[in-house]
């Protein structure tokens, strides 16, 4: 089969158009023709190396984290899919591979494709979609009437959030540049600031929960929009040692994680909030959950743009960029 692959880990490489074997399937893993693949920015950074001491791959492997698709095979013992169902996920860490033709994947990460969405559409979903429902639902317990801060609504995260908190019936900021106000508006955001001309830490006040992604200025300065007893959760980092001890890393890592996150995780004990790093787990369950609410239409997807299959480098520069509103999605057949 065609498949992206990484050589090696390179801050300035390209991916490799290969012929790579067919996925190998096991009893509980279903075997997917890939339709259309998501691009995430975590592509690149599995791609640069700067998740390697958490997240090694031995190169060459195939890189990609979204997908849609149909299933054509199924494992001995898979019990919730047949060949033909259209269906999509995010494959666990140690498994990815979406830049491909084929893929298998366990049962326990996949979900029924929401019958309103094209294949590009819902290979958009998996990664932001859980991302926000455990951000969100999981960790922050998010209520009607709660204020949560979200950052960078029109990115592929913030789209999604936005429509999620609005459906908990939270009140909902964001920041957005003045192209983006009016897609963040829409989709649910009651307070826009414009993050070119306006400082978000003096303009909010009093939040419930903030979910930041952006870098550690950000932040910190985030820690000043929570009331006390609020919840800053980050999925950008840094990694704290909860992570380290759910992910079972050994002790030099533990320690060095405990370190990097030290100087925000005291500052939000000052403050009386909490912080907390949460990395996304596949998760079939959920997605389902996700699938439910999509085709209800409280949640749509949000995508900027696809790309054929060759242009997947491309599609992935596109996402470095980080002009992109919404999500960049490969359509691999």
């Amino acid at each position: 089969m065609k498949a992206f692959v990484v050589d090696k880990y390179n801050k300035k490489g390209i991916l490799r158009l290969a012929e790579m074997p067919e996925p190998e399937l096991g009893d509980n893993d279903v075997l997917v023709e890939i339709h259309a693949a998501g691009v995430n920015l975590l592509d690149s950074k599995i791609k640069t190396g700067e998740f390697k001491p958490i997240l090694p791959y031995r190169p060459p492997f195939i890189l990609g984290h979204d997908v849609a698709g149909k299933v054509i095979r199924v494992g001995s013992k898979v019990r919730k899919f047949k060949s033909g169902d259209e269906v999509y996920a995010r494959p666990r860490d140690g498994r990815i591979g979406t830049f491909a033709e084929f893929i298998a994947i366990d049962e326990a990460d996949v979900a029924l494709k929401p019958k309103n969405l094209s294949m590009e559409e819902a290979a958009s979903i998996p990664l932001v979609g859980l991302t926000a429902w455990q951000t969100l639902i999981e960790r922050a317990g998010l209520k009607k009437g709660q204020k949560v801060f979200i950052q960078a609504g029109s990115g592929g995260v913030g789209t999604f959030a936005i429509q999620l908190a609005k459906h908990l019936g939270a009140t909902i900021a964001t920041t957005a540049g003045a192209a983006s106000a009016d897609l963040v508006r829409d989709l649910g955001a009651d307070v826009v600031v414009d993050y070119r001309k306006d400082d978000f830490e003096k303009a909010l006040s009093g939040y419930d929960v903030v979910l930041n992604s952006q870098d550690a200025k950000t932040l910190e300065k985030s820690l000043n929009v929570l009331k006390p007893g609020g919840k800053l959760i980050s999925i950008s980092g840094p990694p704290d040692p909860e992570f380290a001890r759910e992910k079972g890393l050994n002790l030099v890592l533990r320690l060095i994680l405990r370190l990097l996150s030290r100087g925000i995780r005291a500052k939000a004990r000052r403050r009386g909030v909490r912080f907390s790093f949460l990395f996304m787990e596949a998760q079939g369950d959920q997605l389902g959950k996700i699938t439910a609410l999509i085709e209800s239409g409280a949640i749509r997807p949000v995508v900027d743009r696809v790309f054929p299959f060759e242009a997947t480098n491309e599609a992935l520069a596109y996402v470095e960029s980080g002009r992109a509103k919404g999500k960049v999605v490969i359509k691999v057949r």
